[in-house]
Parts: structure tokens; sequence; C-alpha cells
């Protein structure tokens, strides 16, 4: 069946199915019938030549056997001939011989002839299979006939297929090739196409490469110049920022000078005042007279007169005060009336500051929070002088204060309840151009309302032949309609063009023009009728303007598509006004020079304008904020109120330096209002910014100078016009006449309300010399004696002329100091650098003592430059520092007393640096048995620093050493140490006596080797020198002791710890470091979490007590109640109150046990929160001076201190990389008790705490036991985890141990593994073989249940296998036609897997399928058959195995299945034991009958019964039928009946039936038995056929043709 379906396959069957069947009008199910019945005739073919060619091979078999009776027979006759003769001639030893030849050939044909029967009954029975097969083809001729029809017309139809394919295919093929060609030349046209387009992008790209790079060049070389201008302005900049920290210094220099000189003289004051007081006290004590009562009496006596000075000054200073104010009220009348007489009406530029004000005011009331009096006075000052005219001087603006701080005190009071009789013009003006402003809010809400529905419906999306078309259907050029800078009583005309860019034929319609522009504005449109898409109409606008205001509008059309617009808009003309620099800075400039710059005031506008130029500082801050940016005027904020901090600082420093009070209340209050404003600034953003600018303004303004801005002054042109597009130059002059900076601030008014001023600010700075100092104090920091120190002095000149310096040196100090050259030439404007050199000496304590303090070593020398012309000299200043250069050690000698050669020995010096300044030191040519440390002996010391320095002596040999250690300075000065020190040899010695242990995490161990050595014989004593003070200490040669002796409970361990060298050995030493967490530690980290948990459970208790406290609270309870409830409180708090005192006593360190929970917590809480540590272990090794004495072993032997060894341990702890967080952090992972052949799997999982990926790696577990790995190892990140998956399956029946590293690059982790194998005990309650299930109704279902008993003491892991579902099971039907060709005669054959359901589900079902049992325990498993079909070969194998693949049992399935309750079995098999492969003809026939219904086909049976022949007898054959009757769930009669038909016919052949009737229960059966006795006339080898039928009757009646074949064999059964 696969064979024939891949060759279908193959000759691409599907497509010619499906064109057959469109051809012949056949249906695709007819098609794959035809093919299906032509592969079971094939396969009916095949099986029929089987059987022929069997029959054939039987024949000639049968013929070669009788041919050889037949030779035999000849054979025989001949033999008996001659025996005659024989017996005739009387030879009996021929006849014996001829005899004994007769019986072995009567034997051989016998034998031959018995074979011969036998194969002729074989050959009786293979050509009756083989007449059935022929029956069967015979059956099938007809069906043979029409399927080679069908195949005949098949392939007709494939073959026209095949031609029509290839047609197609060599057209296509024609076709792509045609393509192909109309490819390469279209590719080859676009080639050359490409190549001309190449060529011309390469000419025109040189072109272009020719004038980029021409303009390239000029931009370079304009980058290069704006790159030298920024660094000269930076140089410039810097040098100013230079110069100003250089005042800053010098000023902070001479501040200190005049505070040290004050300081000194109040303390020189207080002494004299303590010594009068001492003279007087004691001239006191002399008179007799309390001295301490006078001195009280004196005190109180100067008090009460300081009191009366202080009160009459202030008493007078206020009486100033009221006369000053009362003069500055009556001049502030007059003023005022004055004013207001000379006051115009309020223009529209003043509306603005009146709303401004009038919304304050109203936030002035409705703040909770209204303002102080300070800032209110402020901010009416600054109303004030936006109206006041520029000519108000700093007096008036004073007295204008006064005012306002006495009106602004009355108003405080009642201002709120004051209400004016009747309102002003302001306010009415106000309202009306409000109610104007609502008026056309509400017009042009109304007005655009229309216009956005027509946008909208402009904008609605429109498809066309399937395109998508968005925007309004016509577009207008110009896009809008705009008259600019028209004039009123002139006409101006403008032609549209409207084009049609939808995608329809469309139209345009005038409909209107808007409302307020239909008085102006006539369109002249003529309707050009439908228009093709891209098509356009003209039309034209006129435009009689009758007022000078803006005026916007649209256009409106209608289309096919929508309603469109076009806009309109007309302009008046207008000014725009602009200045090229807001900014001018005129730099540094000599006294007496004038500089000129100009600025260009442009008017982009069609409108002329006048302006003037206004140098007063004030003005509204609206105007200021629009025209300046928000930076500028924040520096300017900057800029003042820093020049008047800095101003009032002056004032306060000099007021305090000279002890006068001086009161200015009014420079106070303005201050304070500047500050008050200052931050609201800040916080309210750009629009408070000008306030608090102007107001800085006013200040500056009041307490400048006249003389500030007198230098800067404007040129001739101040006012004047400036026509539409034109730019007017104005000139700006700078003549400085005082040192200093200069500035000045005005504004370019202009005329016009929308037109604002214009803020422009100037500045300039003027030097008085033309020569001077750029650094006039020259700092040379800290310096030392003997080192010579050099500095440059620049000298800068204004001047036009070349001068002559000379520089003049104080003779006190001319050794130590020099400047060259002394006398030099400065060009005319440039720089003079001249070299200071300093070479301070010991002797400048004695030359220069008017320069040099001896006590804090500061030398300030004067100096002077001479300029030829100029009669006063630049004055300038050397400062320095002069210090020591001297090192001192605190001790002159070192002595180590007596060191072992095998040891070391530590001493201590102190070095002090006794300089100002760092020195560097180094210790050269140390010996090699000294070690000088830290840093090898080099280091750098800071100023008056003492340093401890470790020197660490190490003898060589054993002698007395006498040395000097030589310390060198940075600066090359040597410093002698003296040591000394005796050199002793101990009789044994350590390889190494010092180990370093590496970085040891906790929980790892760190392992040193090292030998303990006796080298202590008499030739190395003799030819050893000893000092004289050990001689007498030494002891002879003879066998040592040792010792060691490390701390209790540390990390260190020793083996051996202690044992006996004799002269000559040597002992290998093992020291071992495992830093770990104590017992002590890990239990006060428990205690202090338990504490830790126990204040939270307080708290929270706590929080719970207030939270009930408040509920009880806000529930009203009555009084009684609310008694006891008083009471309960105290009661609860009384009994609650000890329980954290029983909590603090029940914590004990001793409670805390190791394993517990609480245990590993604070354990695992250490581990986290470790930080690394280093321990350090001094181990002394005691070494005897010989064996005990002989008398007395056990005595101890003498012990020296000079034989003592010293082994150091030095031993970093730091944090495990590597933490187990699991298995409660243990590294034991047990298995305990695995079956042998199972696998458990346990998880084991570490943690990354460090800060670094750590590359985790393991060591090889043992390739043949039973721990394995399962997973790799990987770099895991800082905090990551990573679980190991390990497995145990044991193979033997034995415990197991194996420890697993895993390795990282700071820690070794180890894992013990543990586990033991333990052999299963499973038994099975069926021993296996044979399980039949019986017979059993179609599509119900019966089960049996098999019971697994678990004897081992461990869990028993099982499966239950099915043949039919396994995967190694061959699929189709292979197996069963190799089965067909086998020997299929025998009935006890049978197949493993029989016959299966038709839905695909498996006869035999299993619960459950796998499973754990317990140890003790058992395991049912219940066997379910559930036939979905009549058949006797349902078969299946069941096999129960262990997790170890160890077997239980196996049992084999079978079951019957019958579609009535009555079933027949027994017989020979008509069939192969397995379903036929040929599949049931569905015919479509008539409806049958009743009659037809009734007469059923009967089902045949075969008994073939075989009588055996032996010695001449021949036994009866017996055969057994059984009948039975199925017991159903479905309702049915009690029982079944059957009968035998002709029972009378079959004993004429001898044959015999018992029972020939009966009845058979529900759930039983019963045997049948037939027994064949030849009769007298059997012939032999003859077959004796003959047919009874059989009925059973139950729920249906089924009737049996039985078959009865008879025969005589003479081989058993």
């Amino acid at each position: 069946m696969d064979a024939e379906d891949r060759e279908d396959d193959d000759d691409d069957g599907d497509g010619d199915l499906a064109v057959a069947a469109n051809k012949s009008k056949k249906s695709y199910a007819e098609i794959a019938r035809m093919f299906k019945l032509r592969r079971n005739l094939d396969q009916l073919d095949c099986f029929h030549q089987q059987k022929e060619h069997d029959v054939l091979k039987a024949r000639q078999e049968l013929k070669l056997f009788r041919q050889n009776i037949e030779r035999l027979l000849e054979q025989r006759d001949n033999l008996e001939k001659e025996i005659e003769q024989q017996k005739a001639a009387d030879n009996s030893v021929a006849v014996f011989r001829l005899r004994a030849q007769h019986k072995s050939l009567c034997q051989e044909l016998r034998s031959d002839e018995e074979m011969e029967a036998h194969i002729n009954t074989e050959l009786k029975q293979q050509e009756l299979e083989l007449s059935e097969v022929k029956v069967e083809l015979g059956r099938f001729s007809l069906l043979r006939q029409e399927v080679q029809e069908e195949e005949r017309v098949f392939q007709v139809l494939k073959a026209q297929r095949a031609a029509t394919r290839l047609q197609q295919e060599r057209k296509a093929s024609q076709n792509l090739q045609l393509k192909k060609q109309h490819l390469r030349d279209k590719q080859a046209a676009m080639l050359k196409k490409e190549e001309t387009v190449c060529q011309k992008k390469i000419a025109e790209g040189q072109a272009n490469r020719k004038i980029a790079a021409k303009y390239l060049r000029e931009t370079i070389r304009r980058m290069h110049q704006q790159e030298a201008e920024k660094e000269q302005q930076s140089r410039e900049l810097l040098e100013k920022r230079i110069q100003a920290v250089k005042s800053l210094k010098s000023n902070i220099a001479a501040t200190q000078e005049s505070l040290r000189v004050q300081q000194s003289r109040a303390k020189a004051n207080a002494q004299k005042k303590e010594q009068q007081l001492r003279q007087l006290r004691e001239s006191l004590q002399a008179q007799g007279i309390n001295s301490v009562r006078h001195m009280y009496q004196q005190k109180q006596l100067e008090k009460m007169k300081q009191k009366q000075e202080e009160f009459e000054e202030r008493q007078k200073s206020k009486r100033v005060e009221i006369v000053d104010k009362i003069l500055q009220e009556e001049q502030l009348v007059k003023r005022r009336t004055k004013h207001q007489a000379l006051l115009p009406k309020p223009s529209a530029t003043d509306k603005i500051p009146s709303q401004g004000r009038a919304r304050k005011k109203r936030m002035y009331y409705l703040d909770p929070n209204p303002p102080s009096a300070t800032e209110e006075r402020a901010t009416i000052l600054r109303e004030f002088s936006d109206i006041s005219s520029s000519s108000s001087a700093s007096s008036d603006l004073e007295d204008l204060e006064e005012t306002i701080q006495q009106e602004v005190d009355h108003q405080s009071l009642g201002d709120s309840l004051v209400e004016p009789e009747f309102s002003g013009l302001w306010d009415q003006n106000n309202k009306i151009a409000l109610n104007e402003k609502t008026m056309l809010m509400q017009t042009e809400v109304k007005q655009e309302e229309p216009v956005m529905a027509s946008r909208k419906l402009n904008m609605s999306t429109k498809k066309v032949c399937g395109k998508e078309f968005k925007g309004p259907p016509f577009i207008s050029k110009p896009e809008v309609i705009l008259f600019k800078d028209f004039e009123v009583g002139k006409t101006y005309k403008k032609k549209i063009i409207l084009t049609n860019i939808s995608y329809i034929t469309n139209h345009c319609k005038l409909i209107g023009i808007s409302a307020q522009m239909k008085d102006f504005i006539s369109i002249n449109f003529e309707p050009p009728g439908s228009l093709s898409p891209g098509m356009s109409c003209d039309m034209q606008a006129v435009f009689q303007p009758m007022i000078n205001e803006d005026l916007e509008g649209e256009v409106q059309f209608a289309s096919a598509a929508g309603p469109f617009s076009v806009p309109v808009r007309c302009t008046i003309k207008k000014c725009d006004l602009e200045v090229d620099s807001q900014f001018i800075d005129f730099g540094s400039h000599v006294v007496g020079q004038t500089i000129s710059r100009t600025i260009t005031l442009t008017n982009k506008g069609a409108l002329a304008a006048l302006f003037s130029l206004d140098t007063s500082t004030c003005l509204s801050p609206e105007t200021s904020h629009v025209q300046m940016p928000s930076q500028v005027s924040a520096n300017t904020c900057q800029e003042t109120s820093s020049q008047n901090t800095t101003s009032d600082n002056q004032k306060s420093s000099a007021s305090m330096g000279t002890g006068e009070l001086q009161l200015n209340p009014d420079g106070q209050e303005l201050s304070e209002a500047s500050q008050n404003e200052q931050p609201e600034a800040s916080v309210t953003g750009p629009v408070a910014i000008p306030e608090a600018c102007l107001s800085s303004d006013v200040d500056a303004q009041i307490t400048e100078s006249p003389s500030d801005s007198s230098d800067i002054s404007l040129g001739n042109v101040r006012e004047g016009e400036v026509g539409p597009f034109e730019s007017i130059k104005l000139e700006i002059v700078f003549t400085p006449t005082i040192p200093g900076e200069a500035k000045l601030d005005f504004h370019i008014k202009f005329s016009g309300v929308t037109n604002k001023p214009i803020p422009i600010k100037v500045r300039g700075v003027a030097v008085s010399l033309p020569v001077w100092m750029v650094q006039p104090s020259i700092d040379l920091k800290i310096c030392m004696f003997d080192r010579l120190y050099q500095d440059s002095i620049m000298v800068q000149s204004s001047a036009s002329t070349v001068l002559k310096l000379t520089f003049e040196v104080c003779p006190e100090v001319r050794k130590h100091m020099e400047i060259l050259p002394k006398t030099g030439f400065i060009q005319a404007q440039s720089s003079f650098n001249a070299q200071l050199k300093f070479l301070p000496r010991r002797s400048l304590s004695k030359d220069a003592k008017t320069f040099f303090d001896t006590d804090t070593g500061v030398l300030e020398v004067p100096m002077t430059v001479q300029v030829a012309g100029q009669v006063q000299p630049v004055h300038f200043t050397v400062q320095a520092v002069v210090t020591t250069s001297d090192l001192q050690f605190d001790q002159a000698e070192v002595d180590f007393g007596y060191c072992s050669i095998y040891q070391s020995i530590k001493s201590s010096v102190h070095l002090t640096n006794v300089s100002l300044l760092p020195q560097d030191f180094g210790f050269l040519g140390v010996p090699e048995f000294i070690e000088v440390q830290p840093n090898d002996g080099f280091g750098t010391l800071l100023p008056q620093e003492t340093l401890e320095i470790d020197l660490i002596f190490s003898a060589s040999k054993a002698k007395e050493y006498n040395f000097q250690l030589s310390c060198k300075s940075g600066i090359n000065r040597v410093f002698l140490l003296s040591c000394r020190a005796v050199g002793v040899r101990p009789p044994l010695e350590l390889s190494h006596s010092l180990v370093q242990f590496g970085a040891t995490a906790v929980g790892d161990q760190s392992t040193a080797l090292l030998y303990l050595i006796n080298h202590h014989t008499d030739r190395n004593q003799s030819k050893q020198p000893a000092p004289l003070g050990v001689r007498e200490v030494m002891a002879p040669v003879a066998p040592r002791l040792f010792s060691f002796t490390p701390p209790q409970d540390s990390d260190i361990r020793i083996t051996p710890s202690a044992g006996r060298l004799l002269a000559g050995e040597r002992c290998l030493v093992q020291v071992t470091f495992r830093p770990r967490l104590s017992d002590q530690e890990i239990k006060d980290e428990a205690l202090r979490l338990l504490h830790r948990a126990k204040l939270l459970r307080e708290k929270e208790l706590e929080r719970d007590r207030q939270v009930e406290q408040e509920t009880k609270k806000e529930i009203p309870v009555e009084t009684i109640k609310g008694k006891k409830a008083s009471g309960n409180p105290k009661n609860s708090k009384m009994s609650d109150s000890p329980k954290p005192d029983r909590l603090t006593e029940s914590l004990n360190p001793a409670d805390v046990q190791p394993g517990s929970e609480q245990y590993e917590e604070a354990k695992a809480s250490l581990l986290y929160s470790f930080t690394q540590c280093y321990r350090e272990y001094t181990i002394p090794c005691y070494v005897s001076d010989g064996d005990p004495p002989e008398e007395d072993r056990q005595a101890q032997p003498a012990w020296s201190p000079f034989n003592t060894l010293h082994l150091k341990l030095q031993c970093p702890v730091v944090q495990p990389p590597l933490v187990v967080i699991s298995n409660n952090g243990h590294n034991i992972i047990d298995f305990y008790q695995v079956a042998v052949g199972e696998k458990v799997i346990k998880r084991f999982t570490v943690q990354n705490i460090s800060k670094e990926s750590l590359d985790l790696r393991s060591s090889v577990l043992d390739t043949c036991g039973p721990f394995s790995l399962l997973n790799a190892l990987r770099c895991i990140k800082p905090g990551e985890k990573h679980t190991l998956i390990l497995a145990f399956s044991p193979t033997l029946e034995k415990k197991h141990c194996e420890t697993l590293e895993v390795h990282s690059k700071k820690m070794i982790l180890e894992v013990t593994l543990c586990g033991e194998g333990v052999i299963p005990a499973v038994t099975s309650s069926h021993p296996g073989g044979l399980l039949d299930f019986g017979y059993v109704l179609e599509k119900e279902s019966t089960s049996q249940v098999l019971k697994l008993q678990n004897s081992s003491a461990v869990s028993v892991g099982f499966r239950a296998l099915l043949s039919s579902l396994a995967p190694s099971r061959p699929q189709g039907g292979a197996d069963k036609v190799a089965f067909l060709l086998g020997s299929y005669t025998d009935s006890q054959v049978q197949p493993t897997v029989g016959t299966q359901n038709h839905s695909g589900l498996s006869v035999f079902s299993v619960v459950p399928v796998e499973g754990s049992i317990a140890p003790g325990q058992s395991q049912d498993i219940t066997v379910t058959f559930q036939p979905d079909h009549p058949s006797v070969n349902y078969s299946d194998r069941l096999t129960v195995e262990l997790t170890n693949k160890s077997k239980v049992c196996v049992i084999d399935l079978r079951g019957a299945a019958s579609s009535h309750i009555m079933y027949l079995h027994g017989g020979d098999l008509l069939t192969v034991p397995i379903e036929s492969l040929l599949p049931p003809l569905i015919t479509s026939q008539p409806q049958l009958t009743e009659s037809v219904v009734m007469e059923r086909p009967s089902i045949p049976v075969l008994v073939i019964l075989r009588a055996s022949y032996s010695a001449g007898v021949i036994k009866p054959a017996v055969r057994e039928l059984q009948v039975g009757c199925i017991r159903s769930t479905q309702p049915s009669k009690k029982s079944g009946e059957f009968h035998w038909d002709n029972v009378a016919s079959l004993q004429p052949q001898g044959f015999s039936v018992e029972p020939s009737r009966g009845s058979v229960e529900p759930g039983h059966k019963r045997t049948i038995t037939l027994t064949w006795t030849p009769q007298s006339g059997y012939k032999p080898y003859e077959v004796v056929q003959m047919g009874v039928p059989l009925t059973l009757k139950g729920d249906e009646t089924n009737v049996y043709n039985v078959t009865l074949m008879a025969l005589v064999s003479t081989a058993a059964d």
C-alpha cells in the first residue's frame, strides 16, 4: 500500500486524480476507490501466485516421492528374486545379507509411502486453498474488468494532460526568453543613460567643487578672524578678572593688617586698664577702703553716664529728623500743587499702568496676607516715577517717598472700607475698552463658526476611482489676498487664479464675502462652468479703503466637492523700529581722550515716526519689558544691585571703623524694598523682573553721584524723524575726566501709541596713569632658606611715547633680592617684563629686621619703579614667607638588643618636619640587614608633621652590629641616625619565619608548607663565632624538642604541633588557615536581630494602642461606662508593660543553639554584611636545650628564651563571594536512600554577593560514580543566583560519598554529596502470561485489576506499557503481509498486537499509566477492554517495568467482541488471525424487504478432525466448540438457545455431536463435543467433508454453517 502511494505521489497522482475526476465527471472518492481496488487486486494476485507456486512445489515433491517408491519396488522385487536364487543355491550368508537389505529397503519404502500420503494430504489442502483463492478471483473478475477500463481511460487522460502541460511549458519558456531579451535591451539602454548622466554629474560636481573651495577658503578666513577676535576678547576679559582678583587680594591683606593692628591696640589698652585697676585696687586697700565695692560703684556711675549721653544723642537726632520731615512735607506739598497744574491729560499709553494699579489694588484687597508698608511704598514710588518727567531730582524722590510712606500708614487701617464718591475717567475708559473687546470677541466667535464649519467640510475625505482626496477642491494663487500698507481713498486691484486640484470635474460658484469687508472689497468673477482636474479660472478683487484699520475676512465659494474659501487680509501702514546694538562698551581709556561710537536706528515699516533721546532711567515696567531682552534686564539688575550692596557695605564698614553711628532710614528702606522685590521677581517670572530692575535703578540714581554719567554724552542728533524704510546714525561720545567706570542709560522714544521705547546702555572705564604695575603685589608664597626663587614683573604703559624705567631695591634686602634688568625702556602702548630673583640666606633676620618677622617668617618689602618724566613713582610690594628645611629625629641612637639570625626585631623612631613646606625624604645606603618602613623609607612629610618610622633589624650572623642610617631630604640635605644590635644563632631554624596567606574568604581555607630544620652540629658550632654575652648560654649539641602554641579558639591549625628533632634532621610543618564565624559572634547577631524584631513589634503595638484610644475617644459612651473604660486602659498598660522586660530577660546567648533558625539567619546576616578584616598571629615555637635527663624522662627539659622561634602569620579575611542560599545554608546534600537504577535530582543554589562577576567552574566528579552534575556552570553577575542540578543514580547497593568543589576567582566552595543505593523489590498479583477477557459486546467494556506490592524501603516508580502504543512498533501492514506469507495455517499462531478499534482509540487501556509506590504500600492497575466492532482477534501485550528498566511482569491481553449476546468459539481458521486487508465493498443497494432481511447469510465455520493411526489402530478424532452468552448491561433475554440441524445426516459419515440442543445462561458458556470415527469402508488418505448448520438464538438469531472435515493422520496431534 505504501509503495503504491509513493508511486502515485511521484507521478503527480493527486493532480491526475483531479484531472480525471473533472473530465470523466466522476467524484474524487470513486477515483480513489479505483486506485485502492487496484492495490488490493494486486495483493490478491500476488497471493494467488504464491498459492500456485506452493501447489506446483507440492506436486513436484509428490512426483519425486512416487518415482522413488517405484524404484524401491523394483529393487524389492529384484532382492526377492535374488533371495530365492540364493536359497536355492543354499547360500545362507548371502541370504542373510539380502534379507537385511530387503528389511531396510522395506522400511525406507514404508516411510516414503507415509511421506507420500502426507504430501498428498498437504497437496489436497493447498489445492483446496488455491480453489478458494480462485473463487475469490472469480468474484472480483467483473470488478477487475471495470478497474482495467478505468485505468485505461485514466492513462489516456494523463497522456493528454502531459501533452497540454508540455505545450504550456514550451510557451512559458518562449515567453520567458522574450522577456529576458527585452530586459537585457532595457538594461543596456539604462546603462547608457546612466553613463551619460554620471558624466554630467561628474562635470557639474567638479565645477561645484571649485566654487565650493572658493567659498570654503573665504569662510575659513572669516572663521579665523572671528576666532582671533574672540581670543583677544577672552584675553582682555581674563586680564580684567586677574586685576580684579589681585586688587581684592590686596584689599583683603590690607584689611587683615588693619584688623591685626586694631587687635594689638585693643590688647594694649586692655592691659593698661588692668594695670590701672590693679594699681587703684592696691591704693584703695592701702588706704583701708573696700576696693571691690568702690570699683563696682565706679562702674555703675560710668554706665549711667553712657546711657544718659546716648539718650541725649537720640533726642537730638530725632529732633533733626522731625524738622527734616516737616520741611520735606512742605516742599512736597508745594511741588505736588505745581505738578498737578502742569500734568497733561492721561493718554492712551497711561491706561495700561492705571489698569495695572487697579489690578494690584484689587489683589491687595483679596490677598489674605497683604504686602508690607515698605513694599507698598516701593510700588507707589515706581508708579509715580513712571508718570513723572525725567527731570525730577533725587531730592524730590526722597520727599515723595516720605509722603507716600505717610499715606500708606494712613491707608493701612481702613483702606479696604473707603470707596470714591464717583468713578474716574480712566475707569470709564477702561470699562469702555473692555466692553468693546468683549463685543469684538463675540462677533469674531460668531463669524468664525461658519468658517470652521466650512473648513471641516473642506477637510472631508473623498474617494474617486479608488483614490482618497483630502483638503479643499480648489487652491488660490496667491493663497491669501493681501493688501499691504494701504491708504484711505485709493483703489487697489489684485488678480487671483483658482485651480481645480480634485480628482473629478468640478465647478465653482461665488457665494459672497465676509460681512465686515462688503463695504470695501468687490469681487469680479465670471463662473467658468465645469473645470477638469488641473484647469484654472481667474477673478479680480478691488479694494477701496474708507477707514484706516486692519481688516480680515474671506471670499466664500461653493463647488461640487464642497464649499471652500480664500482668506483676505488688509493692513495699514505701520512703523517697525530697531537698533543694531543696545549695549555699547568703550573699554579702558586714559583720562583726557575723546572716543565716539555710533548706533544705527532703522525703520523697516512704511510709516514715518518721530524720535527723541531721553536720558531718564525711569520707565514703565511693561514698555521696558517688551523691548529689553530678559537676560539684559536681569544683568542690569544684578549690576545695579551689586553696586548698591558694595556701596552700602563700604558705608557700613566706614561707620564701624570710626565708631560713629550714622542713621539713614531712607536708604535703608529703599534697600529693603529692593531686596524684597528681587525674590518676587525671580518667582513671578519675566513680568516682575523689570520692576525690580527699575527699583534698583531708582536706588542707584538716588545713591550715585551726578558725575557718574557726565563723561558719556550724546551727539548733536537728539531728535528727528525716521522715514519709511530709512536709517539714521546716532553718535555717542566718551570723554573720561575722572578715573573709574562711567555709565549712561537712555531710551529712544517714538511718536505714536504702538511704538515702544528702546533702552540703550553705555559703559566705559577711565585709567589715570600712563604707566602702571599689572601686579601691584607680588606674592612669592612660602620659600626656604638658601634656595633660589624667581618671578616676573610686568609694567604696562598706555603712553604714546617711549619711557625709561628704573627699578629700585631697598638696601636692607639687596643681599637677598635682585631685579634684572635694573633699567629699561618701555615702548608706547606696550608692556615691559623684568626678572625678580630671591635667594633668602640665614642672615635675613639680621639684615632686614624692619621687613622680616622672625616669629612668623613673614617678609614684606616695598619696591619702587622710577619713570622718567613722571614725578610720582610706581610702587609695588614683594611678599614671602621664609621657613627652614630641617628634619628632626626624636632619638639620637637606636638599640635593638639581642636578635636571632632567623628572626627580625622592629624598633620605631619619629621623624618630624620643622618646615612650613612639605618635604620629601628617603633613607639611602641602607645595609642589607636592616629594613626601613613604610614605603621602603621613602615618603613625604607635611608641614609640622611627625611620622613614625619602623626600623626592622634582621641579623645575618651572630656578631655585634654598629652602623648609621642616613636620611636625605628632597633638597639634598642629610640627617644621620646611629644604631647598634647583637646577633645570636638558635639551634633550630624555620624555612620561613613569615607566612603571608592570600585573601581567604570565610568558609574557605589556605594552606602553607614550611620546614623546621636542626642545623646545630659539632662542626657548625665550632666554626660559629659567638658574641661575648651569649657564649655562656649556648648548650651542647643534642636532640631538640619543639612545641608550637597557637592561640586558643583561633583559625590556625599547625601539624605537627610538637616533636623531637635530631641533629641534621628536618620536619615538614603544615599551617592551615580556615576563617570562620565564631559562635559568639553569631549568637550576638541573633540577639541583635531578635531585639530589632522586638522593637518593631513594640512600635506596632504602640501604634495599635494609639489607634484604639483614638477610636474610643471618638465613640460617645455613658458616664459609668466611661469610668470603667478609663480604668481598663490603666490595667491593660500595667499588664502590657512587663512584656518588654520579660522579652529582654528571655534573650540569652545560650538559648540560640547551632542549627536553629535564628542561628542560621544570624550567620547569613553576618556573611552578607561581612567586611574584610586583617588578622595577624605570632606563634612561638619553644625549643629545648636538649632531651630530659636520663634519670627522669618524665621531667621537663630546660627551655631557653634565646632558642625560641617565632612564626608570623598574616591572614587577610574577606567576604565570601559565593554563599549557599538553599538547604538552610548547609554545604552537605544528602540524597538519602535511592533505588538502584533510578535517578534523583536535587538543586543547590549559590548567590554572588560580591561586586564583581564570577566565572564558576567545578571539580571533576568520579566518572564511574553515582553522582553527576547535570548543568554547566556559567558566569554570574553581582547579586545573581545560579542553581547547580545534581543527580544521584546508584548502580550498587551501598553508601556513597563524594566532594564537589565549586571554584571561583577568590574562593573554593566545597559541597559534600552523600547517598545510599537500595535494590527495589516489587511483585505483581498476576504471574504473567495470558490474560483473557473473553467475549464482550461491541462498544461495551470490561476491566480486570492487577496489584503491585512494594516491599522495599524506598519509593519505586513504575510504568505500564502497551505494545500497541509503543513507538518502535512497525506501522502499516508490512508485518501483516509477512504474516500472511508465512505459516499461517497454524491455528496457535497469533500476532502480539492484533485488531484495533476503527475509532483510533486503543482497545486495551491501562490506568494509571505511571506512578510511584511508597515503601510497604501497594498500587492497583486497572486494565480495561473496550472494543468498537466485532472481532475475535483483539490482542495486545502489557509490560509493567520500573524506573530502572527492570520488568515486573509481561502479560498477553486477549479479547473478542460480538455484536450479539450469543457467540460460537472454536474451530479452525478460515482466514488469517487478523482482519482482512480488503475493504468492505460499499454498493448502493435498494431497500431490503422483510423476507430478504429474514434470509440472512450463514456464518462459515471450519472444524478439522484428525484421527490418529498408530500400530494398526485408528483413534477417533475429538474437537470441542464453545457456545456462550454475554452478560450485557442492555435489557435482553435471560438466556440463549442453540440447536443443530440435520444431525442424523452426520452419522453415516461417522460424525457425532453432543449435545445437539441446549440453552446458555448470561455470563456462561457450554461445550459442544464433535467426534469422528472412520467407518468400515473408509479409504486411507481420503478426506471426509460434511456441512451442518448451527442456529444460535439470543437477542437475534444467527446461523453458523459448520463444515466438518475429517481425515486420518499418522502424525500425532
